[in-house]
């Protein structure tokens, strides 16, 4: 049966308009609006609550974009990281190096009484993206001399927690607020050295660290 060439045109604009599947458009980036603080506010690294507080720097940095807080001065910083500190020292004996798990239990659950929060495994880079593409932060202890960040005293934390707020596709890199330095608002890391950087440690004071462990804290609004 012979069509003629009208009514193919005809039929070829008809089936232009058949729906069509709509694929999900994929941000060039994903970046979290998230308050960032170091650890030392004012500078005062000879604090070692301040020292070392890395874990609950991130944690504060959590909660303020739990609560969508904005305009957090440095001094209010500061009270907020030695609070923390010094409810972990008094309630569980324990403020300088903190794990996972005790930051969790300790920290969101026991003081912020905050439930949207778990540890869970990092395999690859890829977990971590899935977890902000679905509007989570992600919290991540690290081996801070794999960093290589110019801002750090050479040669870094061995035990050192951040704050992952984002990714960029493009350049395959994470978008972090770092607290182990005053620069560390929005600093980016490579995908490659946030992964081989992972590295989950012990509650105490330099325990020793006797496997690699790649988890993370996973902090859902």
């Amino acid at each position: 049966m012979k069509i003629s060439y009208k009514k193919a045109i005809i039929f070829s604009l008809a089936m232009s308009f058949v729906a069509l599947p709509v694929l999900a458009a994929v941000p060039a980036t994903i970046d979290q609006a998230v308050p960032f603080t170091s650890q030392a506010p004012l500078a005062e690294w000879r604090d070692q609550r301040q020292q070392d507080g890395c874990e609950e720097a991130v944690a504060a940095m959590a909660m303020a974009w739990v609560g969508k807080e904005k305009n957090i001065t440095k001094e209010n910083w500061r009270l907020r990281i030695l609070i923390l500190s010094n409810f972990e020292y008094k309630k569980y004996g324990e403020y300088r190096d903190v794990s996972l798990r005790d930051i969790v239990a300790w920290l969101f659950k026991d003081y912020f009484n905050y439930q949207k929060v778990s540890v869970k495994p990092v395999k690859d880079a890829s977990d971590i993206i899935k977890e902000l593409e679905a509007g989570h932060l992600v919290l991540l202890p690290m081996d801070g001399q794999k960093l290589k960040n110019p801002y750090f005293s050479p040669p870094g934390p061995e035990r050192h927690m951040i704050l992952v707020r984002g990714y960029d596709y493009a350049k395959d890199q994470f978008i972090t607020n770092d607290p182990g330095t005053r620069r560390g608002a929005a600093y980016r890391y490579s995908s490659t050295t946030i992964f081989q950087a992972i590295r989950a440690y012990q509650t105490g004071y330099h325990q020793p660290i006797k496997e690699v462990v790649k988890e993370m804290i996973v902090v859902e609004k």
